[in-house]
């Protein structure tokens, strides 16, 4: 099948690289071409424009960095929509507020195509290896039109309700994990007068009610880290929790809600980018944490 994948930065080129492994012709476009050369030498086609993408593939995943992003890659003079595209699906899997997916796709059904939202969940090991846990948002045709390549990328796919519901899921089920990194730096700073090996102190988190698959999955990362060790690939930085952190409490604004322990860990990974954690993974700010001065914030 012939598809094209709009943003190849970390998440963009591992559902790229799995979706070749599946058989699959690929175009990929990227605003900075460097992300795409990897791709391209493992045998991807480049598209010098978003419109020569499009026109190219049948279905169009995209996967962007935010709202703003997503409107430039859809709708600029060369975009995505700036040419013909009826009867072609869309498949965009952005982290960004509902009201975002429905206005493009209003955009999307405007030119005769289609659309369905699929935010994940997941990195970029679960990415590459078609692990991830999919949240769709789109009318039953279009999903399961669809479905047979978001099975490729998804160990588990959920179709919770039109267009917008899929990104009201991924924001929820996001917000625990990003608040836990903050929390377990926390938690860590109450052991650290104990002599406890960082990767045994870690292994025993995990054990417990309070450990999270993530800390399952993560938790050599992140005892590597505090014991003074780099950690490396980063899989999901800090500036991009930031963003989602920020999206959640704009989203609840929205719906008359609060989210007062999202804004006060917002704070603290603001604190983070603004010691230059900006670009780390995530799973530094607990070490970061621990072995922080300690100063009211």
């Amino acid at each position: 099948m012939k598809i094209g994948i709009v943003g190849t930065g970390r998440m963009g080129s591992a559902m790229a690289s799995r979706l070749m492994h599946c058989g699959h012709e690929l175009t990929v476009w990227n605003r900075t071409a460097e992300k795409a050369r990897a791709l391209v030498a493992a045998g991807a086609k480049v598209a010098t424009l978003p419109s020569q993408l499009a026109g190219e593939a049948g279905i169009i995943i995209t996967v962007l960095t935010d709202a703003e992003a997503i409107r430039a890659a859809y709708l600029g003079s060369d975009g995505l929509l700036s040419g013909p595209v009826a009867g072609k699906l869309f498949i965009e899997m952005s982290t960004v507020r509902p009201a975002d997916q429905r206005a493009l796709a209003r955009e999307v059904r405007n030119k005769g195509a289609a659309l369905v939202e699929c935010p994940v969940g997941g990195t970029v090991g679960p990415a590459k290896e078609g692990r991830l846990l999919g949240f769709v948002g789109g009318e039953t045709a279009d999903v399961a039109r669809a479905k047979p390549i978001l099975d490729q990328l998804c160990r588990r796919v959920e179709h919770v309700g039109p267009v917008g519901a899929g990104a009201s899921m991924k924001l929820a089920i996001n917000l625990p994990l990003l608040v836990y990194w903050q929390v377990l730096g926390e938690a860590l700073s109450l052991c650290k007068s104990l002599a406890i090996d960082p990767a045994r102190l870690v292994d025993i988190f995990a054990d417990t009610s309070g450990g999270p698959n993530v800390l399952k999955v993560r938790g050599g990362a992140v005892a590597a880290a505090l014991g003074g060790k780099e950690i490396s690939p980063v899989t999901f930085d800090v500036d991009l929790i930031r963003k989602d952190l920020r999206t959640m409490i704009e989203e609840a604004q929205a719906l008359g809600q609060t989210l007062p322990v999202a804004e006060r860990a917002l704070e603290c990974f603001d604190e983070a980018a603004r010691e230059g954690f900006g670009a780390q993974d995530g799973a530094m700010i607990p070490v970061r944490w621990v072995k922080r001065e300690h100063q009211p914030l």
